[in-house]
């Protein structure tokens, strides 16, 4: 089994500053290169965290924003599921689970672990069962409650300044609207959002290439299918797609047009799902750390049940992954 020695000669730095990092010590002074080379490291060697003593009575509720048929879609919220559950494991903690639709748990919780998109007004109800409360994806409020999130923003300028270097000036977005449960808003896109400002920026930005719909496969192929009717001679040299379900759907559009992947399309997806490895060609994605955001969220509730007070917000990097649907 790998330790944070092994990491620390792999990476070329101090055992302290492994531990640290992997520990998310916002006082560590080291660039964001060395901290995203330990983790690359940490996850090559499947390194682990070594349960802790912890007592075995401690019992906390999972709370997942998307149905078991939607985390088949996507399987972005599964992987950050079981990344929280196999932590559990590892420290011995019970899990339960409680329905979006009805959040009250039956028996007393030591704290909950809400994965997805939750409004503040859901975060309130959440709290009336429990001060320990950590969210994965979102943020209701960093001076309130505990978050672990992925830079989407700095994720989407990484894709985009990958497509420009390699002389892309023509640049569509596929991607996908979502609302709170309890539709109390729509839900602004960090990949969205980036992609048109930093676009803006660099004065390549055409609304035109915009196409929205859900996240999932089929939305993927019908939006790249729509986008290929539109701009019959000249559709975009270059895709970025707002997560991996889409882009496979996008791809397969792409194949039945008889459009060269990535001779004429290239496609950047989100999430580095196992099987974007397999799809012809493979597809260049930006890979999220999903298993370490679900992991990392336990511990923050640990430190949660434990003395801290003060509400904290873990941002997991990105890495992008440039495979053959890209040039």
């Amino acid at each position: 089994m790998a330790t944070i020695k092994d990491i620390a000669e792999a990476v070329g730095v101090s055992i302290a500053t492994v531990s640290r990092v992997l520990n998310y010590d916002t006082t560590l002074s080291v660039s964001e290169e060395t901290k995203q080379k330990v983790f690359e490291v940490a996850e090559q060697l499947r390194y682990r965290k070594k349960a802790g003593r912890r007592p075995n009575t401690y019992k906390i509720a999972i709370v997942n924003w998307y149905t078991e048929t939607e985390e088949l879609e996507d399987m972005y919220y599964m992987s950050i599921r079981l990344g929280v559950e196999k932590r559990c494991e590892a420290q011995g903690i019970q899990i339960t689970r409680l329905s979006l639709d009805n959040p009250r748990a039956s028996e007393e919780v030591n704290g909950i672990i809400a994965i997805g998109k939750f409004s503040r007004k859901q975060a309130e109800e959440l709290r009336k069962q429990t001060e320990n409360l950590v969210f994965v994806d979102c943020s209701p409020d960093e001076d309130q409650f505990d978050a672990v999130v992925s830079n989407f923003y700095r994720a989407t300028e990484n894709a985009l300044t990958y497509f420009i270097s390699r002389g892309h000036t023509r640049i569509g977005y596929i991607g996908g609207r979502e609302a709170y449960k309890d539709q109390t808003a729509i839900i602004e896109d960090p990949r969205r959002v980036s992609f048109e400002r930093f676009l803006k920026e660099k004065g390549l930005f055409d609304p035109e290439l915009v196409y929205m719909g859900r996240f999932s496969v089929d939305d993927g192929y019908k939006l790249m299918k729509e986008a290929i009717a539109d701009h019959p001679e000249s559709l975009p040299t270059a895709f970025f797609v707002g997560n991996d379900s889409l882009a496979i759907g996008a791809l397969k559009a792409v194949h039945e047009a008889g459009i060269a992947v990535p001779d004429a399309v290239s496609l950047i997806g989100v999430n580095d799902i196992s099987v974007s490895k397999y799809v012809h060609p493979p597809l260049s994605t930006v890979k999220v750390y999903t298993e370490v955001m679900g992991e990392t969220a336990v511990d923050l509730l640990l430190e949660r049940m434990g003395d801290r007070q003060i509400a904290k917000t873990v941002t997991v990097s990105t890495k992008l992954e440039i495979r053959g649907s890209s040039s």
